[in-house]
């Protein structure tokens, strides 16, 4: 899988080019592809192959990250996969915000 640079996938994993598996039940369709990006969707990974969106991000949202592979695959006890660690630090990071807003 190919990340696009300066995307949240990208500063997720710390690289251009990863490895994940996947399974391909649903595609986006490519005539679709330029009126998605029009609209806000950043196809942020994208198959070595260039034919298939592997991640889909928006970009004005705190964290909003689709993804066709299964990088849950990846995870092991003190090494969780990138996905689901910037998920979790998100998560973290908006709550300890809504407490400091709500305390103050």
């Amino acid at each position: 899988i190919i990340l696009k640079e300066g995307t949240l996938v990208h500063s997720l994993y710390g690289r251009i080019i990863i490895s994940e598996r996947h399974r391909h039940r649903y595609e986006v369709n490519p005539k679709y592809w330029e009126a998605l990006e029009k609209a806000g969707l950043i196809f942020s990974g994208i198959s070595e192959d260039g034919r298939r969106v592997e991640f889909i991000e928006i970009s004005n949202h705190r964290f909003f990250l689709a993804s066709q592979a299964h990088p849950e695959f990846n995870s092991r006890p003190g090494k969780p996969s990138p996905p689901y660690l910037g998920f979790v630090k998100a998560a973290f990071n908006y709550s300890i915000e809504r407490s400091s807003k709500g305390s103050a």
